[in-house]
């Protein structure tokens, strides 16, 4: 079904966003503005289950409508910090249970985002709705990934079927390789100081150039998950030979879908210049805020978080143990590190990584959202300044609304976390990467 507001040219290419929702939807012709009733491949939500399960309850739905196309997990306040959140998950783990969904991630699996990505249970042309708005994050393998509210995911539960609006498409391209220290957190921390925060409200973030070749999977997930901070709807990587390599098995049937046609029509077009991007630092209080670190030199840090959903592989653990080995934390600064899966803080520990950074004084924390969304594991008090691979910076977002949050690398934040004050990760990296 489809209610139509498109006067595009039947005759003019498609976007990939425009194939992914047509297939979706049942429309093979369907345009930006076009709004569709889509059934989705996968949908995912975390501890707002709870949500999702009581307005199923009032709609009086025992279960959802193909359990196999649903992924739960317990990532955000993992483990339980507090009784309610405990009996939260005890009524999760129930609710699983009751209606036979096999693909939960119960506590300290890892974060929603990377399990859907690194278990490739998202895949390239696949709509994929979860209750979370980075759930853009799956865009690194070619899916069209949106975040929904919870009341819409019970309606998704009850039906198997929403309503979507197909997005106009933005595309970036970007020309050239990356300066040394410089990673994708910096390109996306660039963009949103280019777009603001609603640059990009209800569009899709199309990425190609030949800097995609450059970057792996997880460089691709930073980029998609920053997109939700610019106001996407979605984001998309191209499912390009560099997929192909990481995941054979689950390249697309038919790659067309997963490619915009050479004439679709875009509602904007960037250019970026990889070359005149530096390592980056934003905020506080705005993501947006974004400047070259080295402009930051007398910055104060009480804490440094690495991890997230943004930033928490095993390439991000990596960059800042090269920083960190050989060096120590500086006493008045405290360096804490959450791996955002299990599979990752075990590659970590088979590499010695994790070990680099114990040994210069970071704290691991388990696998999980841990410190980002300021409930446990690392809350600023009041004062405190904090520098973050995290994906927002907003007022409020780690703790005390009196507190400064500041979004930078992962190399970056190790290098802060050293001096005690944020750093140009440049000093410290000597090689190329």
């Amino acid at each position: 079904m489809k209610y139509s507001g498109s006067i595009e040219n039947a005759l003019t290419g498609r976007t990939v966003a425009e194939k992914i929702l047509g297939r979706a939807g049942d429309s093979p012709e369907a345009r930006a503005g076009d709004v569709l009733e889509v059934e989705p491949d996968l949908v995912m939500s975390h501890e707002n289950t709870f949500l999702v399960s009581k307005t199923l309850e009032e709609l009086e739905v025992s279960r959802p409508w193909d359990p196999e196309k649903v992924v739960v997990v317990l990532d955000h306040r993992s483990p339980a910090n507090s009784v309610q959140t405990a009996t939260v998950h005890s009524r999760i783990r129930d609710l699983v249970r009751r209606t036979g969904i096999s693909r939960f991630y119960d506590v300290g699996e890892g974060i929603c985002h990377q399990l859907l990505v690194e278990q490739k249970l998202a895949r390239p042309g696949q709509l994929v709705l979860g209750s979370d708005s980075h759930t853009t994050t799956v865009g690194a393998v070619g899916a069209f990934g949106a975040g929904i509210g919870a009341t819409d995911m019970a309606g998704v539960w009850a039906t198997g079927r929403t309503w979507l609006k197909v997005p106009e498409t933005i595309r970036v391209t970007m020309s050239g390789h990356l300066q040394r220290a410089v990673f994708p957190k910096d390109v996306a921390l660039h963009l949103v100081s280019k777009l603001g925060p609603s640059g990009a409200d209800y569009m899709c973030l199309e990425f190609g150039g030949i800097f995609l070749f450059d970057i792996s999977i997880s460089g691709r997930m930073v980029l998609c998950n920053m997109a939700a901070e610019m106001g996407a709807k979605a984001a998309i990587a191209p499912a390009d030979s560099t997929f192909g390599a990481w995941s054979p098995e689950c390249s697309p049937q038919d790659g067309n879908s997963c490619v915009s046609d050479e004439d679709a029509q875009f509602s904007n077009t960037i250019e970026l210049v990889a070359e005149d991007i530096p390592p980056m630092v934003a905020g506080p209080h705005r993501v947006e805020a974004g400047r070259s670190a080295d402009g930051f030199a007398d910055t104060h840090v009480d804490q440094a978080f690495i991890g997230s959903c943004t930033n928490g592989r095993l390439e991000d653990l990596i960059a800042a143990s090269w920083v960190l080995k050989g060096n120590k934390v500086a006493p008045d600064c405290r360096l804490l590190v959450a791996p955002a899966s299990r599979s990752v803080l075990s590659d970590a520990l088979d590499m010695g990584v994790i070990q680099t950074i114990q040994v210069a004084g970071g704290i691991i924390l388990p696998p999980g959202c841990g410190p980002c969304l300021g409930a446990h594991e690392g809350v600023l008090g009041p004062g405190e300044v904090c520098i973050s691979s995290s994906n927002r910076n907003f007022r409020g977002r780690m703790g005390s609304d009196e507190a400064e949050i500041y979004l930078a690398s992962p190399a970056t934040v190790a290098a802060s976390a050293v001096e005690g004050r944020i750093a140009d990760p440049r000093r410290w990296l000597n090689i190329d990467l």
